[in-house]
């Protein structure tokens, strides 16, 4: 594990209480998710805010998923942030 992963990984389990394990199983069970469906993506989505123990208004959690299902991620972890805290 490089410096970045290990420091995004500390970042996760300090903020949100979520170990490596979980991140590579939810990576694991999604790397053949069809995340242009918004079923799946908003599942996703209330999986991942469950095991961060973080409620997710139905107003944020629908501009994540169409933020994904139309594959208009932000390119960088500023603009990532800006998403999440809207």
């Amino acid at each position: 594990m490089d410096q970045f992963q290990k420091s995004l990984f500390d970042k996760l389990q300090q903020n949100a209480n979520i170990t490596p394990d979980e991140v590579y199983k939810v990576a694991d069970s999604v790397k053949n998710a069809d995340f242009s469906d918004e079923r799946t993506v908003r599942g996703l989505v209330r999986q991942l805010a469950r095991m961060a123990n973080k409620p997710i208004s139905r107003e944020k959690e629908d501009k994540i998923v169409e933020s994904i299902t139309k594959n208009k991620m932000p390119a960088d972890i500023n603009s990532l942030n800006q998403l999440f805290k809207k």
